[in-house]
């Protein structure tokens, strides 16, 4: 971890092939899964030769590289519905998950201390131990502001606390799941209160509106938020790393962290083709598995940069940022 604020382009494939090499050695589900694969998996030499763990294997394994030296300080559970079991993402150590995640944002966005962030993620404040929840509040604290970050339903409260903010001088950021945005802003309307913000959506429906494409559901929040375009974020349980969309639709990895593409009717056909399913690197992950298989799918363009497109049939609804095609 202390090695990925050095990463660059050029360090990246040999830092992951290395980081691979270990946990097909030491992370037992990882382990056992290429073993099932029959892969001789000393031999991989590219990123693309590598088999990616599937992303359900996190809510049927305790997914650990070296499990016998050490013991969680910290769980994050995904979200979902009652009938859903939740992905568990075990951390040996939250505070370098605060310490990326942190980094990432300023690479994108600047210092944390010129910030006020607020937030509306009532579904993952009830239903406890989310990574988004816990990255917010690190923001918040290491701002310095002095305003609270959490909204759970008190949209009036919520207003007030944006009009105040404003009027601090610092850049104001509203964080919130795409269902209890639109809620906020149907109720709101264009109120003053709503414009010169950044409005950062973290995708999620959560069966309480029907599901959009991304385009249509940045153009609703324009309609009380203004013509700036809608911020996006990338990220799950499973990744200790997040993507970031600056209001064009397109995400751009931070150094940790990388996507390919996959047949999405073959796993293990890997590059390649414009369009696919999302396999992606997350060197952040150093003590689960850095190599995960998910259920997105997307676009990749030629700077490296992707569309989130929507989710495979079949795949469990998530709190992440994906939006139905």
């Amino acid at each position: 971890m202390k090695r990925l604020p050095g990463l660059t382009a050029a360090t990246f494939e040999p830092a992951a092939l290395a980081l691979f090499r270990h946990q097909a050695a030491h992370c037992p589900p990882y382990a056992a899964y290429l073993k099932a694969l029959g892969l001789p998996w000393a031999h991989v030499a590219h990123l693309e030769e590598i088999p990616f763990l599937p992303i359900e294997f996190f809510k049927t394994h305790d997914v650990r590289t070296c499990p016998a030296e050490w013991e969680p300080q910290e769980v994050f559970l995904s979200s979902g519905t009652t009938l859903q079991q939740r992905s568990r993402h075990l951390v040996r150590d939250p505070a370098l998950y605060r310490d990326n995640a942190a980094r990432i944002f300023e690479q994108y966005y600047g210092p944390l201390s010129g910030w006020t962030f607020l937030a509306l993620l009532p579904s993952y404040l009830e239903q406890g131990q989310s990574s988004l929840v816990a990255m917010v509040d690190h923001f918040a604290r290491q701002s310095g502001q002095t305003q609270p970050a959490f909204f759970l339903h008190d949209h009036a409260a919520l207003r007030a606390a944006l009009a105040e903010a404003k009027q601090t001088g610092r850049r104001v950021m509203l964080i919130g799941v795409s269902y209890a945005l639109l809620d906020f802003a149907a109720e709101t309307g264009p109120a003053p209160e709503l414009q010169g913000l950044t409005v950062l959506e973290t995708g999620g429906m959560k069966g309480r509106r029907r599901e959009m494409i991304r385009e249509e559901l940045h153009q609703e929040l324009q309609l009380a938020f203004g013509p700036a375009g809608i911020h996006s974020e990338y990220g799950m349980t499973e990744l200790l790393s997040q993507a970031y969309s600056l209001g064009d639709g397109r995400f751009h990895c931070p150094a940790p962290l990388r996507v390919l593409l996959r047949d999405p009717s073959d796993p293990f056909s890997i590059g390649g083709r414009p369009d696919g399913a999302i396999n992606v690197i997350d060197l952040a992950n150093i003590d689960s598995c850095a190599f995960i298989e998910t259920k997105d799918l997307a676009r990749m363009h030629e700077d490296g940069s992707f569309e989130v497109l929507g989710r495979m049939d079949n795949s469990d609804v998530r709190g992440c940022n994906q939006m139905a095609t």
